[in-house]
């Protein structure tokens, strides 16, 4: 077995999903927890998601792309993904970082979901006010 050199290191975080990106020298392949990223996320706007920063920099068919993702739902692993590829083609090629920042790829969605308080049925909603 042949042993590939990582060019770049990327890590990517949504809501609470984390992923870890390697970016290596190949032809276009991408891996997401040792599947290939259409068997991983099954809804096709996910794969096109995660595809997204390789697109908008043209190097779809120069990297092959393996990811380890945990944490969250399909969603939020999806968006780990992206940010955590759009990381890594920033710090492989400083050119790349002005493209990404304008499609917002290197920009972490920070929205969470509200913690539930006590006392209270959920995080915003309230019990009935009864004045008798």
């Amino acid at each position: 077995m042949e042993v590939k050199e990582n060019l770049a290191l990327g890590t990517g975080r949504r809501k609470t999903a984390i992923a870890r990106v390697y970016l290596r020298q190949g032809e276009g392949k991408i891996e997401v927890n040792g599947k290939g990223v259409d068997d991983y996320f099954a809804n096709p706007g996910f794969v096109y998601m995660v595809n997204q920063p390789m697109d908008v920099t043209d190097t779809l068919k120069k990297f092959d792309v393996m990811i380890n993702v945990r944490g969250g739902g399909p969603s939020g692993q999806a968006g780990a993904c992206r940010h955590a590829i759009a990381r890594a083609l920033a710090h492989y090629d400083e050119t790349n970082i002005k493209t990404l920042r304008a499609n917002g790829f290197l920009t972490r969605d920070s929205r969470m979901v509200e913690r539930k308080k006590y006392g209270q049925p959920g995080a915003r909603k309230k019990f009935q006010f009864s004045k008798r």
